[in-house]
């Protein structure tokens, strides 16, 4: 059981604090005065304080580590919320507060108790280049504060393998990471699965639903990952950087707000600033992401982690395929290094998968995996149109031609496709998205 030691001087607000803990399965340790920290920290997992006990609450967070303490004040200042955090403070709460708010702020504390101190985090990550190594080191730093994260590669680089990194070696390990990619779904259901709707609301009244929550009030108390964030429409960019800044979410068609405590991470392969200076993209939700900025280096700069990856890949995927025992040749070694990989590890995966299909020995050799060691990139869109006359070509062609005038939706209704197939077949076939807004002709 977890137990709270709390420390309040009024005998009603610590018995109501007491019942209220007991009430969510907490076990309670009482006392009237910061005294009791020199021996009743020890019998409790997180402490509960008064900012109103004697001597400075920078104090009593020092005399209670490493057991974290969450303050509590009757007459909140900034100033004094500042001095706690800086002394390394879980929370600080203003009074009045809301019950559940002071259980989550216990939660978190407990939890940052016994943040991952080690690699474990990062276990599945492979990479010791010197970039990886750097990439890691700022994840470890990062991820036990509250900040937002802006998480920057080309597609395919393994950006949500470092979001959930960044959330495992949190304060809210023990909650769930939940994710969402703003351009596999159709702009009309952005808001809604994002931030809700109350009963009978839509964005077209043949959808209209029962009262839903979003993403953002399901994700309360762990972290929200939202991937692909340059492709996020205008009125949800809004919406996000409502609650980035307030706190509180507020459901399409009600007039009622509710205060969530999300992390969010996001993601894009996007030039975001070029997004901004273009006016596509709110410059006040760019500066409030990119308050923390990570980058993921492709895979083309990482040297010989191309090879450990793909070693670590080959033996997954070959007992997927009950093929245990396959290895790389040398030629096949020699031709992964040289490859530039603009698929990045997404498509080194793809590539061995269907090499580990083809094969029908014991070693997989260059010449059955797809990738082109001469030209080391992938045609040029221009010399896809002229020779590929299959049905990707097809798609290809028309993308192409018609991408600088018309929307992702309405591109998406000309292929007879969903909105979220045709951003499929654009990662599949390394078509990135050059434009959300619907554009006239050129002149």
């Amino acid at each position: 059981m977890t137990r709270v030691l709390v420390i309040e001087r009024d005998d009603s607000s610590r018995r109501q604090l007491r019942e209220e803990f007991e009430r969510n399965g907490f076990g309670v340790v009482e006392a009237s005065s910061a005294e009791a920290l020199s021996l009743g920290s020890l019998q409790a997992d997180t402490v509960v304080a008064n900012a109103a006990f004697a001597g400075a609450p920078s104090n009593a967070i020092a005399m209670a580590a490493p057991i974290p303490v969450v303050v509590v004040a009757d007459s909140p200042s900034i100033p004094e919320a500042v001095e706690c955090m800086r002394a390394g403070a879980a929370d600080y709460l203003a009074k009045p507060f809301q019950a559940n708010d002071l259980v989550a702020a216990v939660e978190r504390a407990v939890a940052m108790g016994s943040v991952p101190t080690d690699s474990s985090a990062f276990s599945p990550i492979i990479g010791q280049c010197e970039e990886m190594r750097a990439l890691l080191d700022q994840v470890a730093s990062v991820a036990p504060t509250e900040s937002s994260i802006l998480i920057l590669g080309e597609s395919g680089t393994g950006k949500e393998l470092i979001a959930r990194a960044v959330h495992s070696a949190s304060r809210r390990h023990h909650a769930q990471v939940m994710t969402f990619n703003c351009a596999a779904v159709p702009e009309t259901l952005v808001e809604v699965e994002l931030f809700g709707s109350d009963s009978g609301h839509s964005a077209t009244e043949e959808n209209a639903t029962a009262t839903r929550r979003g993403l953002l009030e399901a994700a309360h108390g762990g972290t929200l990952f939202l991937d692909e964030i340059g492709d996020l429409p205008a009125a949800a960019q809004a919406r996000l950087f409502h609650y980035l800044s307030e706190g509180t979410v507020r459901r399409l068609g009600s007039a009622e707000t509710h205060r969530v405590d999300v992390r969010i991470i996001a993601a894009t392969h996007r030039d975001l600033r070029q997004l901004t200076d273009n006016g596509r993209f709110r410059k006040d939700l760019f500066t409030r992401l990119s308050m923390v900025c990570l980058r993921v280096p492709p895979l083309r700069e990482r040297g010989d982690d191309v090879i450990a990856i793909a070693q670590t890949t080959l033996e997954r995927v070959a007992g997927k395929f009950n093929k245990r025992g396959l290895t790389l040749t040398t030629d096949a070694i020699d031709a992964m290094r040289r490859y530039r990989w603009p698929g990045n590890v997404r498509e080194l995966e793809n590539a061995l998968e269907r090499a580990v299909i083809l094969c029908q020995a014991t070693t997989i050799d260059a010449d059955i995996l797809p990738i082109d060691t001469e030209s080391r990139r992938f045609p040029q869109p221009d010399a896809q149109r002229e020779t590929s006359s299959s049905l990707e070509g097809y798609f290809l062609r028309f993308v192409l031609d018609n991408e600088d005038h018309l929307t992702e939706t309405e591109l998406a209704k000309e292929l007879g496709i969903s909105r979220k197939s045709l951003w499929e077949r654009r990662q599949r076939l390394n078509i990135p998205r050059r434009r959300t807004r619907k554009r006239g002709p050129r002149r």
